[in-house]
């Protein structure tokens, strides 16, 4: 039973990237450019890279944000950061991100 939840719940987070506007996550992400840099390579060292990162961990990660659920580190700036976003546009954002290659190039 317990295999067949995290399957489901797992090919729900696939089906959500996969109808995501990669264009409307590029626009969004301008907020996120300062911290995680334009092309998702973050600037500071402290910061992590989103680019070419798993859709479905972004949108789980953006979700817990949102909810405050996730803490530590800079979670704090996250919350408010997450705070205005959507289901969809956290979908979007984490599209984006995923298409990216993760070197930056």
């Amino acid at each position: 039973m317990k295999k067949l939840a995290i399957t489901l719940f797992t090919g729900l987070m696939v089906s959500g990237a996969m109808g995501a506007d990669i264009a409307a996550g590029k626009a969004s992400s301008v907020m996120c450019a300062a911290c995680h840099g334009a092309n998702g390579i973050a600037i500071v060292p402290i910061y992590p890279n989103l680019a070419g990162q798993n859709a479905a961990y972004l949108e789980s990660a953006l979700k817990a944000y949102k909810s405050q659920e996730r803490k530590g580190g800079s979670a704090a700036v996250m919350w408010g950061m997450a705070a205005s976003l959507n289901d969809e546009s956290i979908a979007n954002l984490a599209a984006y991100y995923s298409s990216l290659s993760p070197t930056g190039k």
